[in-house]
This record gives C-alpha cells, structure tokens and sequence, in this order.
C-alpha cells in the first residue's frame, strides 16, 4: 500500500530542497526503506494556492522509479510549467501539493460522439486525446471544474492546440484512473 503523506512529503521536499531550504531527497534510503518506491509508476503533481493552479506537471505512461518520477514532476510543477513563473520561496510558503498516481492508459474504442459520451465516466476517468500529432490529457479531477461532456472536451481539444470541436474528427481517446494525495482535506488547507 502507498503512503499518501510520504508520497507528499518527498514531493514538498524536492522543491524545498531546490530553494536550499531543505537536503536533496535520499532517493535511495527511501527506496531501501520503502521498496514501493522502486516500481515505475507514472505521477502527475498539481500545486495550488489559495485553491487556484499554480503548476500541474507529470507523466503518462510509467517510464521510471516512482521516487523518481514523483521528484521531477514536483520540481517540474514548480519551476517548468509554461503556463507559470517559477515557483518564488514566498509561493512556497503558501502552495498545496496533490500527487496523482496513474493507471496505466487503456485504449477507448467509440464509434461516434454520442457512443463516447455513454462510455466516458466524469469525475473517474482521465482522459488523454490524441489527433494529427498532437495530444493533451486531463485528469479525472479537472471533471470538478469542467463536469459537462461538451465544455471538458472542448478545453482539452484546446489544450492539445486543436478546434475546440475537434472530436467530430474522431481523435484517439485513452482513459486512465487515479489514487489522489492531497494535503488539504475538503475542510480545508491550514495554509
């Protein structure tokens, strides 16, 4: 079973210690301690402030350790998202980590429109499109913010760079599932 407060603990340490403010993560205690951290495993990481993004990085498919996947995308989420600055030490102050572990992408056959409608789950599925060369993907958690079919696909068509209509063109559609860490629960963050 993966622990959720360590997966958020080596996360705010990975940025911390890119500040100088904490020591690089041990990647290798931890893995001798923890030997779940050495199975590949993707990870997103997702900072917010005061409940808006401020950073969301991560892999889709699994292609390394877990502790390192989990170390590069918070250091990513923090200092490379290109729709943000970098992370300052006072943000750091302030920001909420949530770690996403994915399922593995699976391939979602539909036949049109309204079939693909029937088949998606909001607020359960993860869904990664892919048209022309180019590709975005969504987390199940953005179904919170986006919960209508048609307004959830038109931004990720957006999103990969494509007409907000593009699922009249049949793009490939994968899903996949996520066990979410948050360190705010719902009543919220003690920031």
């Amino acid at each position: 079973m993966i622990n959720g407060e360590l997966l958020l603990k080596i996360a705010r340490q990975a940025i911390a210690s890119a500040f100088g403010l904490a020591p690089e993560v041990d990647k290798e205690a931890l893995v001798a301690e923890y030997p779940e951290l050495a199975k590949e495993q993707a990870t997103f990481v997702t900072l917010t402030i005061g409940g808006q993004l401020r950073g969301c990085i991560g892999s889709i498919i699994p292609h390394r350790r877990l502790v390192d996947d989990l170390v590069a995308n918070a250091r990513a989420a923090a200092f490379e998202d290109p729709r943000f600055p970098k992370l300052t030490p006072e943000e750091f102050e302030k920001v909420d980590i949530e770690v996403s572990l994915l399922t593995v992408p699976q391939p979602l056959p539909y036949t049109d429109v309204d079939d693909l409608r029937r088949k998606i789950r909001p607020g359960v599925d993860g869904v990664i499109l892919q048209l022309d060369g180019r590709q975005a993907t969504f987390l199940p958690q953005v179904w919170e913010e986006l919960s209508d079919f048609d307004l959830f696909f038109a931004h990720l068509c957006l999103k990969a760079g494509l007409p907000q209509n593009c699922l009249a063109y049949h793009p490939q559609i994968f899903t996949y599932q996520v066990q979410k860490f948050k360190e705010c629960d719902d009543a919220g963050c003690g920031r």
